[in-house]
């Protein structure tokens, strides 16, 4: 191999809980809800599907369909889509909507996974490229300068700067092309079998990790050093 595409969320990055996602919307807000009230609609926000990065919805409303099946082609369908999630849950201030899903961009929502720093430095020791290619509706290169590991990575391919989102094929190829690397020589590495799966359709080997919980996935993607050999 010698070049490495990897996803961003569930790969490199994992989303806080749905639990801190919105007690740290709701302290920056200045409100407070009793812990019942809070416990249920953490629980309801995580049902709906809101938080991006997070679990899928549980039922995407017929009026949001178009807009779920889109939303990584463009930042505005992106937030149309996470805000129309949670607002089928009840807010004490519907201007909340709008700031959970600002809280998710931000760096502090996001932790890498243990062992990301240790695999992408090894790539760059061994003059691997990297690229990080993202079904994604916001920059998340802010994310990775904040959390150091920006330095290792050559290039960004996201979905909405593009307009096309994984599976298809052509958001795989830019990521190559920005490499400068055979797509037979590169492998993908992800958590979608589905979206990630796409680049295999050039060449690509994939291999896939586990979309778990930081603390539980501590050495998930050191396979990927074998693997390039």
């Amino acid at each position: 191999m010698t070049a490495v595409l990897f996803d961003f969320s569930g790969t490199l990055f994992r989303v806080e809980s749905t639990d801190s996602w919105l007690r740290g919307t709701l302290t920056g807000a200045g409100l407070r809800l009793a812990e019942a009230d809070f416990t249920a609609t953490a629980r309801a926000l995580e049902a709906a599907g809101a938080l991006p990065g997070g679990g899928d919805p549980a039922r995407v409303p017929e009026e949001l369909a178009d807009a779920w099946r889109t939303r990584d082609r463009s930042a505005a369908l992106h937030r149309a889509a996470y805000t129309g999630l949670s607002r089928q849950v009840t807010l004490p201030d519907p201007a909340l909507h709008d700031a959970l899903y600002d809280r998710h961009m931000t760096p502090a929502a996001w932790a890498p996974y243990p062992d990301a720093a240790e695999v992408l430095r090894a790539l760059r020791e061994r003059d691997i490229p990297v690229g990080v290619v993202s079904n994604i509706g916001w920059d998340l290169r802010p994310v990775f300068r904040e959390h150091g590991l920006d330095r290792y990575v050559a290039a960004y391919v996201l979905s909405y700067e593009h307009g096309i989102q994984k599976p298809d094929p052509r958001l795989f190829a830019a990521a190559c092309e920005a490499l400068g690397a055979d797509p037979r020589r590169t492998l993908m590495v992800g958590d979608d079998r589905r979206a990630d799966g796409g680049a295999a359709a050039l060449g690509c080997e994939v291999h896939f990790v586990d979309h778990l919980p930081v603390t539980d996935r501590p050495d998930g993607l050191r396979p990927v050093l074998e693997l390039v050999g």
